[in-house]
């Protein structure tokens, strides 16, 4: 009973992340997992299982709502697909003790990314659109879905950041391709999982189970908290704590370490407040992308 309330605690955490910034749910539950004792392939396999719910359920409910752009999702999908497979293949044929620091180091370099994402580049009413062709969401697709798998996270970090910082016009649409195309991404981590990793799936059933609970409770809260909270301040402390985790499993209780880099994210908090003209309880206002296009996709 106590192993199913803490895996639906940290599936409570992580879904209150991805809820509120759109992204760093794989990233946020797989640091946790690991933290907890979990095998870094075991808790990216784990954390997989789980996102092809969410990822189903969030792809038909964009669908639904007309915010996917089909020929967008499969140009990146595809490729993501593929990178995905590969990463879990590639993961799960490593040595648990090789695994770990691999996992932490790419999730460390995730948090890091969260943080100068919401903390240093421009927010998308200020940035410039462009097309996306295969040229751009292939390669883009191919990189996430690989750190994906490996990093037991990462999709949203690196896609969804990407393609939101160029595409000032269609916030909503680019959010919802990217949700469609996750599905792809996930089924194909978890196939790359699975001949290695069979009875990690039946032993871990309970934690699976406990992220699922973990997850809906937590959906309608992170509804609310995203129409409080400034996205900008979030997603610092979020890459920061994500960092700061990390730090922790690969080099292990480092007290200077670790206070030196709550300095950091504590002075990249003040820098930000002092040049951000919102408060920290409000939402970052975002020019709103025009009505979804329910006839005919916009040209890629």
């Amino acid at each position: 009973m106590e192993r199913i309330v803490l895996f639906a605690l940290i599936g409570l955490g992580a879904q209150l992340v991805d809820g509120t910034l759109g992204m760093a749910f794989g990233v946020t539950a797989t640091t946790l997992f690991i933290l907890s004792g979990t095998g870094a392939a075991t808790a990216s396999a784990v954390v997989h299982v789980v996102e092809v719910g969410t990822t189903f359920a969030s792809g038909v409910s964009h669908w639904r709502f007309g915010n996917v752009n089909w020929g967008r999702a499969l140009r990146l999908g595809i490729p993501g697909a593929i990178g995905a497979f590969a990463g879990a293949t590639f993961l799960s044929s490593l040595d648990g003790d090789v695994a770990k620091p691999v996992t932490s180091t790419i999730l460390l370099l995730l948090g890091l990314w969260v943080l100068i994402r919401f903390a240093f580049l421009p927010s998308r009413r200020n940035a410039a659109a462009k097309s996306w062709g295969l040229a751009k969401l292939g390669p883009l697709g191919l990189v996430g879905g690989l750190l994906d798998a490996t990093g037991g996270g990462g999709w949203g970090p690196v896609t969804t950041s990407t393609m939101l910082s160029a595409e000032a016009d269609q916030p909503r649409r680019v959010i919802g391709t990217v949700s469609a195309a996750e599905f792809l991404v996930t089924c194909a981590a978890v196939l790359g999982f699975l001949p290695l990793l069979r009875q990690e799936f039946a032993e871990h059933t309970l934690p699976i189970l406990g992220l699922l609970v973990g997850g809906v409770i937590a959906a309608p809260i992170a509804a609310i908290l995203v129409g409080r909270i400034n996205p900008r301040t979030l997603g610092i402390v979020i890459g920061g704590v994500l960092v700061l985790l990390n730090l922790r499993t690969l080099f292990g209780t480092v007290v200077p370490l670790l206070l030196a880099w709550v300095a950091v994210v504590a002075a990249i908090l003040i820098w930000s407040r002092r040049h951000d003209t919102l408060p920290w309880l409000r939402p970052r206002v975002t020019l709103q992308d025009p009505a979804p296009e329910r006839e005919k996709d916009r040209a890629v």
